[in-house]
């Protein structure tokens, strides 16, 4: 026997209603199928879609309650510590970890495709030198479009799978481009005797003058990053690319939008604010103090907390860890900086004021301290951020495009401007 159809009723107050579907998902909370409302002549009002659900996904679950992320079913915990970035870039892709042949193949083709087209470098002496590296990502990478055009029907699988193989291979090469650029270095070709996240330190580090050896401690610590930040369900930056995708748009135009959104310091920013904060704290002496400011509304609290997540981030844990061994490694445990960040930790964890409110430290606390003790500057966290996203974004967008019930996105307002009037000429104002 069939479940009958659970419905929602929705009655306006002109005694007129309608029954709605509930739909539910594998995990997560049912959903109220609004789509009907037009027959009413009515829709919802929901600023920022705090409480609409934007589209069907397979990708990513979050439970933010009990502290969940989820790529493909698998938790993050477990990727982060078993796995690497290209393993689980194959996984959000394709929505299977691969087999070892699939594995090899699929290192092999995104290793071929890390080179971008050398009339692309010419680009960068376009920018100003001092121009911030995300400016520089938000062009270079839309301009990709320009040079693999061959590969742009976006109704076709083989060219989508391409143009994915392209980007991943790719933004890599153009963030660490970006980065020599603004220093003033020569660009380094990529190695293909590397690693994915090898080859990006290499291109980052290496010069002409010296042979560049990956720490290997270091090539882990940053694979755990790009892990825990290839993606994260429907946030601004993925919604983003999914609504410039519904038009029509083409992919590295999509991710190129992405980029945009994920410069914004409320969202791709959070993890050079902490390190910020920490630099204005300066001292370890100064840290009960700010403690004290943040409980009276003085200072605000960076790095702690979380919009999603309302218990511990499940990401913090993996990167705290990391943290350590990347401090331990590099003889940085009695840093001045590094310090400081552990004791403003330590404070907070043991402050009732914290815990109430389940202030714990996010993924991005540590992770910029991480970034800053591998070498990367501040003003490169976010193209880091990116770059691992790119993965993310392309999976998201493959996935729309081939939703039979995808449709160009067009949100609706709630008007509240002047009626109609007429125009007055400009003696009569």
């Amino acid at each position: 026997m069939e479940n009958k159809q659970r419905t929602a009723t929705l009655t306006l107050d002109d005694g007129r209603s309608i029954e709605l579907p509930i739909l539910s998902g594998t995990l997560g909370p049912d959903v109220v199928d609004m789509r009907g409302l037009n027959k009413l002549g009515v829709f919802t009002y929901d600023p920022a879609f705090f409480a609409t659900a934007s589209c069907t996904s397979a990708i990513t679950f979050i439970d933010g309650d009990a502290g969940l992320l989820f790529y493909r079913g698998y938790p993050i915990e477990q990727l982060a510590e078993k796995s690497d970035f290209l393993e689980v870039c194959y996984l959000l892709l394709n929505g299977e970890l691969p087999n070892a042949a699939q594995k090899t193949e699929f290192r092999q083709i995104i290793t071929h495709h890390t080179m971008v087209h050398d009339q692309l470098a010419r680009f960068f002496n376009g920018f100003r030198r001092d121009a911030h590296p995300m400016a520089v990502m938000v062009g270079v990478v839309g301009a990709l479009s320009a040079f693999y055009h061959d590969s742009l029907d976006i109704s076709n699988p083989q060219h989508r799978e391409i143009s994915a193989h392209r980007l991943l291979a790719k933004v890599p090469t153009l963030a660490a481009m970006a980065y020599k650029y603004n220093v003033g270095e020569p660009f380094m070709y990529p190695k293909n005797k590397f690693s994915y996240v090898e080859n990006f330190l290499y291109m980052m580090f290496a010069t002409p003058a010296d042979d560049y050896v990956p720490n290997p401690l270091l090539v882990r610590a940053l694979e755990r990053i790009f892990i825990l930040h290839a993606d994260h369900e429907q946030n601004a930056s993925t919604s983003t690319v999914r609504l410039a995708g519904s038009s029509g748009a083409n992919p590295f135009a999509c991710v190129a939008s992405g980029i945009a959104a994920l410069w914004g310091p409320a969202h791709g920013g959070a993890n050079e604010a902490a390190l910020k904060m920490l630099e204005e704290i300066g001292d370890v002496s100064r840290v009960a103090e700010y403690v004290q400011g943040v409980k009276d509304k003085k200072y605000r609290l960076m790095g702690f907390g979380h919009r999603v997540y309302k218990n511990m981030d499940p990401r913090a844990n993996v990167m705290r860890e990391t943290c350590y061994e990347v401090l331990k490694e590099l003889k940085l445990e009695n840093n001045k900086l590094f310090e400081l960040a552990m004791e403003l930790e330590r404070t907070a964890l043991s402050d009732p004021y914290f815990i109430e409110r389940k202030l714990y430290p996010n993924v991005d606390f540590y992770s910029g301290i991480v970034l800053r003790a591998i070498g990367i500057p501040t003003n490169m966290f976010t193209v880091i951020f990116a770059l691992a996203r790119t993965i993310g974004w392309v999976s998201q967008w493959n996935e729309m495009i081939g939703d039979s019930e995808h449709k160009i996105g067009r949100p609706r307002q709630l008007y509240r401007g002047a009626l109609k009037r007429d125009f007055v000429p400009m003696e009569k104002r």
